[in-house]
This record gives structure tokens, sequence and C-alpha cells, in this order.
């Protein structure tokens, strides 16, 4: 059996603490190491594991008593180093089959915490850019139907998990109730794609906008965007917009990537159809003699 220093995990040097000391300590380290700002560290989902074994111990008159008749002979003979492990015999010393002092067996079994949930929540890539609050709806183990709110914080990553504190399955024994995981899939769609922090665009152009080139205003995932269309630009070729893409998590952005696709007319006017025809006449130019190597794409 691993012994643990409670006081410790806690970060109180003495066990001559009074509940209030015993509680703004936990309240601390609890929320220096709790999961939702150590999102996937191991490291502090076990901590906060012992965290809550230590305060449920020390703030109880009782086992406190108990745990410290144990602490003073430990730490007294600095014996007692931390161990960052599962709960286990020594937890049950406390709350569960066996009786520290004489080894008796006892009823009350050790609390245990639910089981955690997971599911996905698909958003559109301007909801994940810009944030929102979306309502999802569960199944508990009951078979009634709840509805939970899951705010999203803008400018999330896909595939990124939100946690739900206690929305998981009922924990035992007054344990605490799981957590629910939510995890986040963004849908590109006709318009936008994300592509790590670029976002990915098709620009369509006219034959005349593409052989004059022009100034265009197109619409990027936040806002409107002035573009200037080189003379000369092909279809599949690419124009770069710095800073115009997805949110990096650092305060900048990626780029927003527009390819060009030139789109012909399916019908024309007298008008329109005179001068492409004289257009042929006059030209030169023969595409499939021409050497095409997209340099940007």
């Amino acid at each position: 059996m691993i012994f643990k220093d409670y006081y410790k995990i806690l970060n109180l040097d003495t066990n001559k603490v009074n509940i209030n000391e015993i509680k703004n300590a936990y309240r601390e380290q609890a929320k220096k190491y709790h999961p939702d700002v150590n999102v996937g560290n191991r490291n502090c989902e076990e901590r906060f594991k012992d965290i809550n074994e230590a305060y449920k111990i020390l703030s109880e008159a009782s086992t406190k008593k108990k745990y410290d008749r144990i602490w003073n002979r430990n730490v007294g003979s600095k014996k007692a180093t931390y161990q960052n492990i599962p709960k286990g015999d020594f937890f049950t010393i406390f709350f569960g089959n066996v009786s520290e002092e004489k080894g008796v067996k006892k009823d009350v079994k050790a609390p245990a915490k639910g089981e955690n949930v997971e599911t996905e929540l698909k958003l559109r890539l301007e909801e994940a850019f810009r944030g929102v609050t979306k309502s999802i709806s569960l199944r508990t183990v009951e078979g009634s139907m709840k509805t939970l709110k899951v705010d999203v914080p803008a400018g999330i990553r896909n595939n990124e998990k939100i946690r739900l504190m206690g929305q998981g399955k009922p924990g035992t024994n007054g344990g605490k109730n799981g957590d629910l995981l939510i995890k986040i899939k963004i849908k590109n769609d006709d318009e936008f794609s994300l592509e790590g922090y670029n976002i990915r665009k098709l620009l369509y152009l006219s034959p005349w906008e593409a052989a004059l080139g022009t100034k265009i205003k197109i619409n990027g995932i936040n806002e409107d965007i002035s573009v200037y269309i080189p003379a000369g630009i092909c279809s599949g070729e690419i124009i770069s917009i710095e800073n115009k893409g997805y949110k990096d998590g650092k305060g900048g952005r990626g780029n927003l990537v527009l390819e060009a696709r030139i789109l012909i007319p399916k019908e024309y006017s007298a008008k329109e159809k005179e001068l492409f025809t004289e257009l042929k006449k006059i030209s030169k130019f023969n595409p499939r003699k021409v050497d095409i190597n997209f340099e940007n794409s």
C-alpha cells in the first residue's frame, strides 16, 4: 500500500488547518488542474482525481482524524512521498471495505465516478469561425431525453472536444457523474472548405475579366474583400490573401486561398455572339499549343 500525502496534494504544509483552509486550498488546486483548462493532459486529469480524493478525506472530521494518525507517522518520520496514482488500497482505508486499524470488513463501498459519454456536434465553417451556441439532445440511462446548451468558442478546431462536467453517466455510491465530451466536426460547404488554417474558395470569373484583369469584391468568411484579378489569369490558378483565413488560436489567421474558375455563358445576345465571332477571326491564340504551368496552384 502506497501512502498519499493529501496535505501536500492540496499544497498544505501542515495538518494543523481548519475546514475553511482546506476548502480554500481545494478550490485553488482544483481550479489549477481542472480538466477543462488542461484538455488532453492525462497527468492533470489524474492529479485532479487525487485533489478530489484528498478533499473528501480531509473535509470530514472522522476521516481526517483517522488520516492524521497515518500522516503524523509517515511525515514525521519523513517517509512520505507524493504518488500520482489512481484510487486504490489507501483510499479504501477510509471509504472502502477494509478498516485501517483492525481489518474489519464493512459494507460501505468506495464512491465511483460515472463513465464519460462522447458525442459529436457538426458545425458549418462560419459557425465554427464566429462561435455559436447549440442545443443537443441526448437519451439518459432511464430512456428519457435531455437537452443541453453547448457554447462553442470562436475558432474551435476540427475534432477538438468540449467537456461538459457532470453530464455523463451517474456515479455510484455517492460518486460524481461522468462528463460529456463533445467532438466538433466542421463541415465544408459549396462556398468554403477548411485546409489547416487556410480557407479555400472558388473564384468564378467571366472570360473578359480573366483576359483583361479587374478588381472585384467577394464574400470572405466574415467580411467582404476586394480582390485584384491580374490580366490573363487561367482556371486553376491561385490567388492567396494573407490573414483572411481561419483563426490559428494565437491571435492570427491563415490565408484565404482563391482558385480561379472561368465560366463561359450558356446564352449570348446577338451583339455578344458578333464580338466573339470577330475575336475568333482576329485572334492568333491557340490554347492547345500553350505550355500551362500553374506555379501558384
